[in-house]
């Protein structure tokens, strides 16, 4: 084991997706002037290892179940031989162990004991983050290979992302519906990286027997699903700006037009490897909304 191969099964280049949420949920709490710094961080950092935990348990998960030697990753560390499976579950109990510890600290930041109940809430919301990140591809019935990975990325991306983190610094309801409106356009391009990754991997998962949505739906209706998805996500999105109208806001244009290029691309291509390369530009382009939100409420709020 190196720092290499730990490196390469953490899968840095998904951190920017995973941290948008929290940054649009901070984002929200910095309009209603509830912004904390250290519960910031914090929140940042539980974010990035219940990543970089998912990340690891897919390795592990998708190799148990032959999905990746079936695809022939050579990306995985798994596959590739460069962790053993005694080497790979101590990394799993050391990641579930410093996400706990993260998320213990949060909330312990976040709510005083007169607050018991929402504290007890939030832990079971943060208990359960633990057990989506590793429940996706590993055990006896992992959700993701029943077709379920895209409701659990939507509510952990998009609702309790958003508005569990605007709830850590606020615990009004003052901006619900901006929260909402956030939840439901983080959520939704978020959980089009997975469809996209699915559509990618549409053959190996169907040999796998990894029912994702594209093998239950087939490509061309994968196709329609993908665009409704970025579709909702933009109306929502569109509804908040109507409500938050800020001249630094127009950046966003850049990737509205990013996204309607990739949506024409999408639904004029037919080899499904060639959505590899899109996976990196709706993930940067959705962490590049989040960025330009929350910059605009720190340094141009009105």
């Amino acid at each position: 084991m190196n720092i290499n191969t730990l490196l390469k099964a953490a899968r840095l280049r998904t951190l920017p997706l995973a941290l948008s949420c929290t940054l649009v949920g901070s984002a929200l709490a910095l309009s209603a002037s509830k912004f904390d710094l250290s519960i910031f961080l914090l929140a940042m950092l539980t974010t990035a290892l219940l990543q970089v935990l998912s990340n690891f348990a897919n390795d592990y998960g998708d190799y148990l179940k032959g999905t990746d030697q079936n695809a022939k990753r050579k990306d995985r560390v798994m596959t590739s031989g460069e962790l053993t499976l005694d080497e790979m579950k101590i990394i799993l109990a050391t990641l579930c162990l410093g996400s706990f510890l993260s998320g213990i600290t949060l909330l312990y930041l976040s709510f005083t004991w007169e607050q018991i109940y929402f504290l007890g809430f939030m832990l079971g919301i943060g208990l359960s983050a633990i057990w989506a990140a590793l429940k996706y591809t590993t055990g006896k019935n992992p959700y993701g290979y029943k077709g379920f990975g895209d409701l659990f990325v939507f509510l952990f991306f998009g609702l309790v992302g958003v508005i569990g983190t605007y709830f850590l610094y606020d615990k009004s309801v003052e901006l619900v519906f901006c929260a909402v409106l956030l939840a439901i356009s983080i959520g939704g391009f978020s959980t089009s990286v997975l469809n996209l990754n699915n559509m990618r991997d549409i053959i190996t998962d169907e040999e796998s027997n990894k029912i994702t949505i594209p093998v239950r739906l087939g490509l061309q209706k994968a196709k329609i699903y993908h665009v409704s998805l970025l579709l909702v996500s933009w109306l929502s999105l569109f509804m908040y700006l109507m409500n938050n109208l800020n001249w630094v806001l127009l950046a966003l244009v850049l990737p509205f037009i990013l996204q309607i290029k990739h949506i024409i691309f999408v639904l004029k291509t037919e080899d499904h490897a060639q959505f590899d390369g899109e996976l990196r530009k709706i993930a940067i382009s959705t962490f590049f909304i989040s960025v330009i939100i929350f910059l605009t409420q720190v340094f141009f709020r009105i």
